[in-house]
């Protein structure tokens, strides 16, 4: 038991280090060091955004990168801040401050942690694609119309939380745009879009920081231009690691961030999942999911006590990972040593990073996170799909991700039932039964065979899993049905599962079938619906030699009834 467990729960690096050489450490050695400078301005801009100091979307990205690659279950996967977030961590500090922001993290990664031990790693990539497509779509949109005040430089004061209170503000403020961060905004999208077409190695968003940087630089020390702010103008950044910190839990703290920490966590476990088959993907690997919860648990839990915010795998960073030779997680741990030594000596530098550059990147973040293009190719397929990608989109927008992620899975769940109860089918049948071209298990007279069925004899067949929402079309059948006959056969070949409704159902007219004096006969009964029904008392009810594991034995045992009854008659 414990070798399972030790061998289900192994980081990714443990087995990489097995078989490690010089010539995997160089390539991740490049590229650690370039997944490093990529990570830069996003962990900077993600920070900003997110409502903290642009240091602790670095420190975030140094120790949950850290971490998640020493951790996880990816040999490629990049960890730290993402644009996901900082729609929910802004709320959270906007709403409890810094310390619950810290609170709410620690509480989503003790969910993670429990995820993976518990195995649900598989099960949560099985959330409805609409429903990730659609509150991802509602980030970016979200991410978007934060971005506004800085890449156009509006002297707005406060911007409000709320989506159409934000673009009243904005539309009213509009005359007081700055002409300079406007433009420096705007061609640092352009820079962002062109540089992939001339060189895929280096970033766009690293091209534009380091550009528009060094112009507004000298824009300002040599031409005497004022007025386009840059980071520092708004934070005092600490280039020092910072030490850990206690973090004041209690009760109530917990009580209401609750709910804003699950969302943490289910966010963080789905986009840290997709991340890690997008690389799978890529590369052929194949990841550990239950062990990438872990990790990003870890990660979670650990980096709020050094003034940390939510991390997960970060899809873009992962691929630039992949792009640039990355082999092992061990290009994860460079490119957080990477951003430290960053912070640590050339810190200070940041400070003269552009606003509107910065808004920049997180305007082609939002664009890259929108997904329009499957978006609008999921709102042509069914009328489910678009009622669940729709309200999952709009309810991100206009209220919050927790109500969005709920409403969309319960919608999600309603249209499963709906489809799984239309595909159950049950039909009746007398006089004859046709076996043509049916295959019955433990039966071997099945070709051109015709059965023929007893008089008062009908043959109930119910195509489909036999659960409640089946159960309750089963019972309404039943009531329909004016004509009682005096067998009852119940074909339940096609019936893969049965869950408690179903038996509570059959239970309840096996009960009034006997007190009807209708005798029930069930057909092709498989091993595990029979174990369900010993479970209940539809073997005392009918007898057990009413079970039958085929249609030619339910027939036979059926003639014998008839037979019996016409004798006592």
């Amino acid at each position: 038991m414990r070798i399972k467990f030790l061998k289900d729960f192994q980081p990714a690096l443990f087995v990489s280090l097995k078989t490690y050489n010089k010539e995997k450490f160089l390539s991740d050695l490049m590229s650690g060091l370039i997944v490093g400078i990529v990570a830069l301005p996003l962990a900077i801009a993600f920070g900003i955004s997110s409502g903290v100091a642009p240091e602790k979307g670095i420190v975030t990205a140094i120790i949950a990168g850290f971490l998640i690659s020493l951790l996880g279950g990816s040999n490629f996967q990049i960890g730290g801040p993402t644009g996901a977030f900082i729609v929910i961590v802004y709320g959270i500090v906007e709403k409890f401050g810094v310390s619950g922001l810290a609170i709410a993290t620690v509480l989503a990664g003790i969910m993670l942690l429990a995820m993976g031990f518990m195995k649900l790693g598989t099960v949560i990539k099985f959330i409805p694609y609409p429903i990730v497509v659609g509150f991802t779509s509602g980030i970016a949109l979200t991410i978007f119309s934060t971005q506004i005040k800085d890449i156009f430089g509006l002297s707005i004061d406060r911007v409000p939380s709320d989506f159409i209170s934000k673009w009243q503000v904005y539309l009213s403020n509009f005359h007081t745009i700055n002409g300079w961060a406007a433009a420096i905004g705007i061609i640092s999208v352009v820079l962002i879009f062109l540089t992939p077409k001339m060189t895929r190695r280096i970033p766009g968003s690293l091209v534009a920081i380091v550009v528009m940087t060094v112009v507004v630089y000298f824009m300002r020390t040599q031409w005497g231009i004022e007025g386009i702010e840059t980071i520092g103008d708004r934070f005092n950044i600490d280039n020092h690691l910072p030490a850990a910190e206690p973090i004041g839990f209690n009760l109530e703290s917990i009580r209401l961030l609750f709910p804003s920490a699950f969302t943490i966590a289910m966010l963080g476990a789905i986009e840290s999942l997709l991340s890690a088959m997008v690389a799978d993907g890529a590369t052929g690997d194949r990841h550990n999911s239950n062990m990438e919860l872990v990790a990003q648990g870890v990660a979670n839990i650990v980096t709020p006590f050094f003034g940390g915010i939510p991390a997960t795998g970060a899809i873009a960073r992962t691929m630039t990972n992949i792009n640039n030779g990355g082999k092992t997680p061990v290009a994860g741990i460079i490119h957080a040593v990477v951003l430290l030594l960053i912070l640590l000596f050339l810190g200070d530098l940041t400070r003269h990073i552009p606003m509107a550059c910065l808004a920049g990147v997180l305007v082609v973040v939002a664009y890259n996170m929108s997904e329009w293009r499957i978006f609008v190719s999921l709102t042509k397929q069914s009328y489910s799909t678009l009622a669940i990608l729709l309200t999952t989109f709009i309810l991100t927008v206009v209220f919050d991700l927790t109500i969005a992620i709920e409403v969309g899975l319960l919608l999600a769940v309603f249209a499963f039932l709906k489809r799984m109860s239309e595909s159950t089918q049950i039909s009746v049948t007398t006089g004859k039964v046709d076996m043509s071209k049916e295959l019955e298990s433990h039966s071997d007279h099945y070709e051109d065979e015709v059965l023929t069925l007893p008089k008062g004899v009908e043959v109930y067949e119910i195509n489909g899993p036999f659960f409640f929402g089946v159960a309750n079309k089963f019972d309404e059948l039943m009531r329909e049905i004016a004509n009682k006959p005096n067998i009852r056969i119940i074909r339940m070949r096609k019936v893969p599962f049965i869950d408690s409704t179903g038996l509570n159902n059959l239970e309840t007219f096996c009960k009034n079938s006997r007190k009807e004096k209708i005798t029930v006969i069930l057909s092709g009964v498989n091993d595990y619906v029979r174990t369900k029904l010993h479970k209940s008392d539809i073997p005392v009810i009918i007898g057990e030699e009413n079970i039958c594991s085929n249609i030619h034995l339910a027939v036979q045992r059926a003639n014998e009834l008839t037979e019996q009854a016409k004798q006592d008659a």
